[in-house]
C-alpha cells in the first residue's frame, strides 16, 4: 500500500519493499498539483503487472528539485516545461549541465511544436500536451528500462 509524506518542499509516495524490491524512484516537478496528479494517474502505480510500485516524489519548486537531485537516488526526472517561474526545460538543461550522471529527464511540453525547444534542454524524452496516456507510459518505461 502506498503512502505520502512531505519532504523539504516535495511530497513522496512510496511503495512497499526495501532496496531489493524497491520500484523505480521518479521525481515529478510541476508548480500545478493537477498536472502532477495527471502524470501519476496516466503512468499508473507500476510499469507492468507484478512489478514493484513506482516511488513518486513531487516537487512544486525548482529549488526543491535541485535539492532532491543533489541528494541523488533518482531513476527518472519528469519536469513540467510549462511551470511558472522556472520551467522544466531550463531546469532540465541546468541539471544536465551541472549534475554528474544526471538521471534521465522527461520534459512535458505545452504542445507538440515545442519538441525542438525541448531538444535544447538536453531532455532524454519529450511528451506534449494534451497528455496522451500511452505516450507518457511508453516514455517513462523506455527511460527506466
Amino acid at each position: 500500500m502506498a503512502h505520502s509524506t512531505a519532504v523539504a518542499g516535495s511530497s513522496t509516495s512510496r511503495g512497499e519493499g526495501g532496496d531489493a524490491g524497491r520500484g523505480p524512484r521518479v521525481l515529478l516537478y510541476s508548480d500545478d498539483r493537477t498536472v502532477r496528479e495527471q502524470v501519476r494517474l496516466a503512468v499508473g502505480p507500476r510499469l507492468r503487472a507484478h512489478a514493484p510500485d513506482i516511488v513518486w516524489a513531487e516537487a512544486a519548486t525548482a529549488a526543491a528539485v535541485v535539492e532532491a537531485v543533489d541528494q541523488g537516488g533518482w531513476d527518472l526526472l519528469v519536469l513540467d516545461g510549462e511551470a511558472d517561474k522556472a520551467g522544466g526545460m531550463g531546469l532540465a538543461r541546468q541539471l544536465k549541465n551541472e549534475v554528474y550522471e544526471c538521471p534521465p529527464v522527461l520534459v512535458l511540453t505545452g504542445r507538440a511544436e515545442d519538441a525542438w525547444l525541448a531538444s535544447w534542454s538536453l531532455a532524454d524524452a519529450v511528451v506534449p500536451r494534451p497528455l496522451d496516456t500511452l505516450a507518457l507510459q511508453e516514455a517513462v518505461a523506455s527511460l527506466l528500462a
